[in-house]
């Protein structure tokens, strides 16, 4: 899986992508990231990516041609290769597990990163393939965004978070993740002025693996969204 950053402030991946398990898909040759800064696809001397918008109004538009440029310079070579151009937007398709689990499937991820007050139409309208938001809320930019994309496609990778059957027992047919209360050593926790010990509760200590399927089960949620 290759994916690709576009983004006026590529120095604020560095630090997240080169830490854990991401760092070490990387370096098992599992997955590979590439953060382009958008400014190196400007034509004036001060890289201008943003301008005033049409109409009026406050806050500063990013402009199209940047980004094109950007886009044009990542065409994929090999036709047959799967990939997806994804731009994030508050106004976006949300981004949810069962959609994770459909960009794992590609060969290619291309991410166009926001600032200021939005980013020119025309980049939705003509060259996306996906608006994406995460969440109900509005950000200061779409890095946020690529780093929790890059994260939860690459786990679905076989090999990124360990053996596959890791996932294989957590991936439902629906394409959701099953999620299930964890329990670690100490089996008896007692808190400082505590009269109440926290107990692990007793099936999963109790060695009955039939009776430990049917307590997860019982204590588990399908996470889509």
């Amino acid at each position: 899986m290759k994916f690709d950053i576009i983004t006026i402030f590529p120095k604020i991946f560095r630090g997240y992508f080169e830490e854990s398990l991401i760092k070490k898909a990387r370096q098992k040759g599992l997955i590979s990231i590439d953060v382009h800064n958008l400014r190196d696809f400007t034509k004036d001397k001060h890289k201008t990516v943003d301008d005033k918008p049409f109409g009026g109004g406050l806050g500063m538009v990013m402009k199209v041609e940047p980004i094109y440029k950007a886009i044009q310079s990542l065409k994929l070579k090999n036709k047959k290769q799967r990939s997806k151009i994804i731009l994030f937007t508050p106004r976006g398709k949300k981004f949810n597990q069962k959609l994770a689990l459909k960009l794992s499937e590609l060969d290619r991820i291309i991410m166009i990163c926001g600032r200021y007050e939005g980013v020119d139409e025309r980049v939705a309208k003509n060259i996306a393939d996906m608006e994406l938001s995460i969440g109900d809320y509005d950000l200061m930019g779409g890095e946020l965004p690529a780093m929790i994309v890059v994260e939860t496609v690459s786990r679905l990778i076989p090999g990124v978070i360990g053996k596959k059957e890791l996932l294989e027992e957590r991936i439902t047919k629906s394409g959701g993740f099953l999620e299930y209360e964890q329990y670690t050593r100490p089996e008896v926790f007692l808190p400082k002025k505590s009269v109440k010990n926290w107990k692990v509760p007793k099936v999963l200590v109790s060695g009955n693996h039939k009776d430990i399927e049917e307590w997860r089960r019982k204590h588990s949620k399908v996470i889509l969204s």
